[in-house]
């Protein structure tokens, strides 16, 4: 006796709707990479003015201000739509929190690379205090590591988001490098203070944006490996 066993097809509607979630969810994501590469306009442009002392680098760091901050107000718009809506399952529900929480960090990093841009023009002014060697290094850095950050999210790499988490102690050793030899500068003779403030507030500005990246990586780290070491908990080292 032969028994047929029905098969459980999966109505079209499902279908339509999963695959309709599909594409809002590679949407938002495509999104954010364009806000990351925003991001990084802004830091190189920000430390290009000051090298190259370019009052038009400093406007195209303005310029983009808006774009980024009112990218965050879509971007979250679109994720909480997308959650109220489609009713992700955890897997999903997990990627969209992650989205924002990148969208968030990008922001903040657009609100630095505009800080740098300012003081860049306030130094303009001036005469160059020293050569900029280790500053255009850190922002290099910097913006490398908010690219392999973003790259890690996209490609669920945890390896990659770990090796952007050991990178960040080259910059803060950077930004302590750069306080020391500019507390000297000041020290030596006090028409230095005020360049030398705004070089060592310029060099905190990108300690700050590596710091953002590292963030990413670490809920990258945390997506992928179900491992969070945010703040040391394990302690052992990041990543």
């Amino acid at each position: 006796m032969v028994i047929c066993i029905p098969l459980v097809s999966v109505p079209k509607k499902e279908v339509a709707v999963g695959r309709h979630f599909d594409d809002e969810l590679n949407d938002l994501k495509k999104k954010l990479t364009e806000s990351a590469s925003i991001v990084r306009s802004m830091i190189k442009n920000s430390i290009d003015a000051l090298k190259e002392r370019k009052d038009k680098l400093v406007k195209e760091v303005f310029s983009s201000e808006d774009k980024i901050n009112m990218a965050q107000i879509y971007i979250d718009d679109d994720a909480l739509k997308l959650i109220a809506l489609r009713q992700p399952a955890a897997s999903d529900l997990r990627l969209i929190v992650s989205i924002m929480k990148i969208n968030s960090e990008l922001e903040r990093m657009g609100d630095l690379a505009v800080n740098t841009a300012k003081r860049a023009a306030e130094l303009m002014k001036e005469s160059p205090l020293k050569p900029l060697i280790d500053l255009p290094r850190m922002a290099d850095i910097s913006q490398k590591m908010l690219e392999d950050a973003v790259n890690s999210f996209m490609n669920k790499d945890s390896g990659l988001a770990r090796n952007v988490c050991m990178r960040d102690d080259e910059v803060d050793d950077l930004n302590d490098q750069i306080f020391r030899e500019l507390i000297t500068y000041m020290l030596q003779d006090p028409h230095n203070i005020n360049r030398a403030l705004k070089l060592i507030l310029i060099s905190r500005y990108l300690e700050r944006i590596a710091d953002h990246a590292t963030n990413i990586a670490e809920d990258v780290y945390y997506m992928t490996k179900g491992k969070d070491i945010r703040h040391h908990v394990d302690n052992s080292k990041k990543c």
